[in-house]
């Protein structure tokens, strides 16, 4: 901790404040009368008036902060309570003389010096304080003109408030080394204007010239609200060029090159997304939602949550809140209540292995319409876990659609994943079978019971996106497989509008595909992740591979290979009516023989079966991955 002694401290604020009292009483009785004859005859209620002031003013401005500001930051606000700050101890001060001089304490007094008196007041009390912030300012002038030859050019991104407080920054501690060159601004209005003495050079798509003409030698991003696709224009063009980028908050930090951890910006999840967004049509989700007892399962995880904030838009006449983990329930029906105070909301805490409780739930309840997303989905606790997958993903699921149909649900909506697809792992299988009960149900029933399957669920738990923020926030490093490790990727709102939009659509016994563009590697998701939070990755962030396994996917599928699907209503969306047959017997035998080794125990059995049953298997052949590997 440094010892030396601040340049100007408070005490000499009141010091200066007491000479400034008697000063400005004197100039008020000197500017009212003159100094001509009468001037003595009001000089003793001149030195009463000195004697209330140096008692209340000093109590007033201390009561009002006066003496506890850094005055080299004052501002417009520090102004308004200089004002307020004078005007209470003047009127207290005129209080007091016109009281003294109604008890006939002094004779001649003439009321119009304690107007004089406020005015002059006012301005010794604010520029005393004020001049306190341009000497220290004037101090650093010297220093900043000594090293601006050897300063750094930074380019500003964003001529806004965040853009101005960078300069006043910069232009105020030149121990930083940085010197603000100019702006980059959409705006037209300030185009070809200056603050702070730092000009606008242009607009944002002027970048690449701006760089190679004012030889830039870092470039700050102070649009704070700005969305990742301008984040990633903008730190894209400046990779090209070898030039650091940063962003705000943390003025400090980051334009000194010390960036703090803790204060990364907070990435928007769709930042990360490499396409635009999928939208539902509104309408047709309506007719289907409006007025009917709407139940989720597995209401209390990140898809099941973000289906009840939707649902709940649409003016359900009841919505079941299904889950197992009722801490998880708990906080669904607490944040759906406060959103939509009127809805009628039914927690469930029960086990979708317990058919007798799902007996009971249905009778009680009736729901119309089932969303179905509980399911175990953590890939390698399910590879130690294989039973438990088993009961869970696969009879649960059945138990599930058999209430259904006893029940009279009309509508059933599986979520499923692309890790269906020639499964590589227990999930994968699990979810397979999962599918093949929903639309085995669907072909015998007649009723609308369809699949969704997706691919990768940023930011939902588990998922690869907490993970790498967990990492980044530690400092690194961030750990992947391989660098040609790719995946699908979607947003959670886009999951729910894409179970959504296949509610509305579903004649039963289809699977709804989105179309989600190209795979996107995760070596550029990660290093995306670590340049939107403001770092710069292999500097910043040390990014590791950690080596693919024997078997292990590089890629996902969303449909097996020679399949054919079909266009929707939905212009994102695709369908696939193919009922695949499993290798080994009949759906309902092979389910029953699984449950019967889940009981047991016996996991090799069941993995053996899985993979001799679904077709393109692989799961013998594929090691299973470490309990924190993400794939």
């Amino acid at each position: 901790m440094s010892s030396k002694k601040p340049w100007l401290r408070n005490r000499y604020v009141i010091l200066g404040d007491l000479v400034l009292i008697v000063i400005s009483i004197l100039g008020s009785f000197t500017l009212r009368l003159e100094l001509k004859e009468n001037f003595f005859i009001y000089v003793p209620s001149m030195y009463w008036m000195m004697g209330f002031s140096l008692v209340i003013k000093p109590l007033v401005y201390y009561l009002f902060g006066l003496y506890r500001r850094v005055w080299i930051y004052a501002s417009t606000r520090e102004l308004k309570i200089i004002l307020m700050a004078v005007t209470t101890a003047s009127v207290l001060v005129s209080a007091a003389m016109i009281l003294a001089f109604t008890l006939g304490s002094f004779t001649g007094f003439v009321r119009s010096v304690l107007v004089i008196d406020w005015l002059i007041s006012l301005f010794a009390v604010g520029g005393l304080r004020l001049s306190t912030r341009l000497i220290a300012e004037s101090r650093h002038l010297p220093a900043a003109t000594i090293d601006s030859a050897q300063s750094k050019k930074v380019l500003i991104i964003g001529a806004g408030d965040a853009g101005a407080l960078v300069v006043r920054e910069l232009q105020k501690n030149p121990q930083l080394n940085l010197t603000a060159v100019g702006f980059l601004d959409d705006n037209p209005a300030k185009q070809k204007q200056e603050i702070h003495g730092v000009p606008v050079v242009g607009t944002l798509k002027d970048i690449t010239a701006v760089l190679n003409r004012q030889h830039i030698d870092q470039v700050v991003f102070a649009i704070p609200t700005a969305p990742g696709r301008l984040i990633r224009q903008i730190s894209e063009a400046c990779r090209q060029k070898g030039i650091p980028f940063r962003t705000m908050p943390g003025l400090f930090e980051l334009l000194g090159g010390k960036v703090s951890i803790s204060r990364l910006r907070e990435v928007d999840i769709a930042d990360l997304l490499q396409r635009e967004p999928v939208h539902t049509d509104d309408q047709l989700v309506g007719t289907v939602l409006s007025g009917k007892v709407v139940m989720v399962t597995g209401a209390g995880g990140s898809i099941g949550r973000e289906l009840c904030r939707q649902i709940a838009r649409w003016g359900p006449s009841e919505l079941v809140l299904l889950g197992h983990g009722e801490n998880s329930i708990f906080e669904t029906y607490l944040e759906i209540s406060d959103s939509f105070p009127g809805l009628v909301l039914r927690p469930v805490i029960a086990d979708l292995r317990d058919p007798q409780r799902l007996q009971q739930v249905f009778d009680r309840l009736r729901p119309k319409v089932v969303f179905h997303t509980a399911a175990h989905k953590h890939v390698p606790l399910m590879e130690i876990n294989v039973e438990e997958s088993v009961s869970n993903n696969v009879i649960g699921t059945r138990n599930l659609v058999e209430v259904c149909l006893q029940k009279g649900v009309s509508r059933f909506v599986m979520i499923s994943t692309d890790k269906a697809i020639r499964p590589a792992n227990v999930y994968g299988a699990t979810k397979r079978l999962a599918e093949m009960i929903v639309l085995d149900a669907a072909r015998k029933s007649g009723l609308a019971y369809s699949v969704v399957r997706f691919g990768n669920v940023l930011g939902s738990r588990g998922s690869v996106v907490p993970r790498f923020k967990r990492q980044i926030a530690q400092g690194g490093p961030v750990t992947i497989t391989h660098p040609e490790m790719k995946r699908y990727f979607m947003t959670i709102p886009e999951a729910v509008y894409l179970v959504l939009q296949s509610a509305s659509m579903g004649k039963g016994g289809e699977t709804f595909i989105l179309n989600m563009g190209e795979q996107v590697r995760i070596l550029d998701l990660a290093e995306d992740l670590i340049r939107l939070s403001g770092l710069e990755p292999g500097k910043d962030i040390e990014i590791i591979f950690t080596g693919i396994r024997q078997g292990e996917k590089l890629s996902e599928d969303l449909w097996e290979e020679g399949h054919q699907f079909d266009p929707t209503s939905h212009p994102e969306i695709f369908r696939q009516d193919i009922h695949d047959n499993l290798n080994n017997g009949p759906l309902d035998e092979i389910v029953n023989l699984l449950a019967a080794l889940s009981e047991k125990g016996d996991s090799e059995e069941i993995i053996r079966l899985l993979d001799e049953t679904i077709p393109g298997s692989t799961i013998r052949s594929t090691p299973p991955p470490e309990i924190g590997s993400i794939i």
